[in-house]
């Protein structure tokens, strides 16, 4: 742990303790937006630092809120941005561990009505969970439309064609008490260029709850669930020997927190250490949970501690 380096909380490291800390730990675990990329563009020295980590040895998965798009369009876009030792089986996205939670844990029987797009419903479809099809005339409402007469789950994620159809539906479903609630994540916005923002399925899992009266189960981070994942897919996971390395507080580090292991944040995203410190200072002892036992500016911090290792091993 943390503890065992000598450093308190929200601690910035570098050079040689950066180096020990890599060599500590098996497993790392990484967010991508934000952290190895902003939109299209790898954040600089990231695709350096996963290569390399991978090509020494070490187990590096990527644990991402992001549901839009199946796990083998992640394949893609990591093999775009130069990404080139990254494979499937690495890539732990909400979208792939709802449909994982629905099949293998609550084993559901019967169609799901999903709140998302098209990238959340071919996850689901892969992984052989009916859904509901969308089939409505333009003009219907909720007075008069059809409803799906075996809905056992309501699931909800990043929904960009969002209609007030959809949730009112979802809500009818709901009112089910052995229909099941889930939502990928509850992560509130996510920064776009510009200034502006862009509500995340936080934002509509919460008008979904107003509306049902019933508060929904989260897959994602910072739930342990996506932990459990990576633990039944990867051989001798242990905790303590896992390092997650995100840009968001209040998901990647109590993420970590929820499951026992070191924090790292990164500052190329959403969170600052300004946010971790007061977190650190406050008087409410839960926001303790939300602050990294680590902080690097940015990835390429990394870039050193491999340059080190590189020349012991010559």
């Amino acid at each position: 742990m943390a503890g065992a380096f000598g450093f308190k909380g929200c601690q910035k490291i570098r050079g040689p303790q950066l180096r020990n800390l890599l060599e500590a730990k098996d497993f790392i675990l990484f967010d991508c937006d934000g952290v190895l990329w902003h939109g299209e563009k790898a954040i600089t020295g990231a695709v350096k630092v996963v290569n390399s980590l991978i090509r020494n040895g070490k187990n590096v998965v990527f644990v991402t809120n992001n549901c839009t798009r199946p796990r083998e369009n992640y394949v893609h876009k990591f093999y775009r941005l130069g990404f080139t030792d990254v494979i499937l089986e690495q890539i732990f996205s909400s979208s792939y561990c709802s449909a994982l939670y629905l099949r293998d844990v609550v084993k559901v029987h019967g169609q799901v009505f999903v709140m998302g797009c098209d990238g959340l419903r071919r996850e689901l479809q892969e992984a052989g969970i009916p859904c509901v099809e969308e089939a409505d005339e333009p003009d219907a409402t909720i007075y008069n439309c059809d409803l799906a007469p075996d809905v056992k789950a309501v699931l909800v994620g990043h929904d960009d064609k969002l209609t007030f159809l959809k949730l009112a539906k979802a809500s009818c479903y709901l009112k089910d008490p052995d229909c099941l609630f889930l939502a990928t994540d509850n992560d509130p916005w996510h920064p776009l260029s510009g200034g502006r923002i862009l509500p995340g399925s936080g934002s509509l899992t919460a008008a979904l709850e107003v509306a049902s009266g019933r508060k929904a189960t989260v897959i994602g981070k910072p739930s342990r669930f996506m932990f459990e994942c990576i633990s039944s897919q990867f051989r001798g996971v242990d905790p303590a020997q896992c390092l997650m390395i995100g840009d968001r507080l209040e998901v990647d580090m109590l993420f970590g927190f929820n499951c026992g292991l070191d924090t790292m944040l990164t500052l190329t995203g959403v969170s600052q250490i300004e946010d971790a410190q007061q977190y650190r200072n406050s008087e409410v002892t839960t926001n303790h949970n939300l602050v990294p036992d680590y902080v690097v500016d940015t990835i390429a911090d990394f870039l050193p501690a491999f340059e080190e290792l590189d020349e012991q091993s010559n």
